[in-house]
């Protein structure tokens, strides 16, 4: 029997039936099922639980050669707990032949709904109405409605693609931007690809779901923010760097634009001293949008699934599209 090692989480409720379910799932498939998270994180550690294992369920941590090097001789296969990689070494994983997976997808609709959310707390002026409320003025905040407004998608993949099929039932036109242009599910949706100015010219609120790569990172820069209309909105789940901060910073203290939120953050935590929180047109969380209980079950389910199909040769398309190397 393959095993399975899963180093993600620490030890509370949730994540304790999260594992027991997965050990279940993973044992009708063939595959011994363990979870030894990192209470704290070491290399050491991470070594020690990997290398007598066939594959691996890894968090943010790096990995590069140090570990590659030391669990290779088993350990086959690393599954990144989510979609972003960046920490992992992928030349260094090839060098000593192991794949690195994710679960890409898993956690688009809880990850598209957040973002949905912050949109429409943004637009209806939804935390200054709570203020309002807690401090006695009982002021009305005027916003805006998101049905039949134009938002725009910085990213169709599996949560761009999410959260267009999220907006089915507001009457909106729904712009949107990637690189490669999946035509089939834009015409599905309603989405009209078009190019980044144009999105920030027309659109009342935008969503960025781009991976944080060369060629994406501050792509949400100064000329762009200047595009924008003065009462749209701006949120980003996606990977902190994608927006340049500075940029972002002066469009929201001059109130250029609505407001921004951010789920994610150059520096996380972020610093108790950021600028960000001073402001009082934007609102952010702790890098929480993929947070529910549904999308945790569905990243456990699908890395099972990952691992079974690597383990017997029978990977569907899906999973050969979640292999990285």
């Amino acid at each position: 029997m393959k095993k399975m090692v899963s180093l993600f989480a620490k030890r509370n409720e949730l994540y304790t039936m999260l594992n027991e379910k997965a050990r279940i799932y993973a044992a009708e498939k063939g595959i011994d099922f363990e979870w030894k998270p990192m209470e704290p994180y070491t290399v050491e550690a991470c070594i020690d639980a990997l290398k007598d294992a066939d594959c691996g369920l890894i968090d943010v941590e790096p990995y590069d050669a140090k570990i590659f090097s030391r669990i290779c001789e088993r350990n086959k296969l690393l599954i990144r707990f989510g979609v972003g990689f960046d920490a992992v070494n992928l030349e260094d994983a090839a060098k000593y032949g192991i794949r690195i997976a994710r679960t890409q997808g898993a956690n688009a609709s809880a990850v598209a709904e957040y973002a949905l959310l912050m949109i429409l707390t943004l637009r209806r002026k939804l935390m200054a109405g709570i203020q309002s409320v807690r401090c006695g003025s009982w002021e009305k905040e005027v916003g805006n409605e998101t049905i039949g407004a134009t938002v725009g998608i910085l990213g169709f993949g599996a949560v761009g693609k999410a959260f267009a099929r999220l907006l089915g039932g507001f009457g909106c036109r729904i712009l949107a931007y990637d690189t490669y242009q999946d035509q089939i599910a834009a015409k599905e949706l309603g989405v009209e690809f078009t190019d980044a100015e144009t999105i920030f010219r027309e659109c009342d609120s935008i969503t960025v779901h781009l991976a944080l790569n060369e060629n994406t990172r501050g792509f949400v820069n100064e000329e762009r923010l200047a595009l924008m209309k003065k009462d749209a909105v701006i949120v980003n789940t996606s990977r902190g760097p994608v927006i340049d901060d500075a940029a972002l910073l002066a469009v929201l203290k001059n109130h250029q634009i609505g407001g921004a939120g951010l789920d994610v953050f150059a520096q996380e935590p972020l610093p108790l001293d950021s600028e960000y929180l001073t402001l009082d047109n934007m609102i952010y969380s702790p890098h929480a949008a993929s947070q529910s209980v549904q999308s945790l079950w569905n990243i456990y389910k699908t890395a099972i699934d990952i691992a079974d199909g690597f383990f017997t040769g029978n990977e569907s398309e899906f999973v050969k599209r979640c292999w990285l190397n």
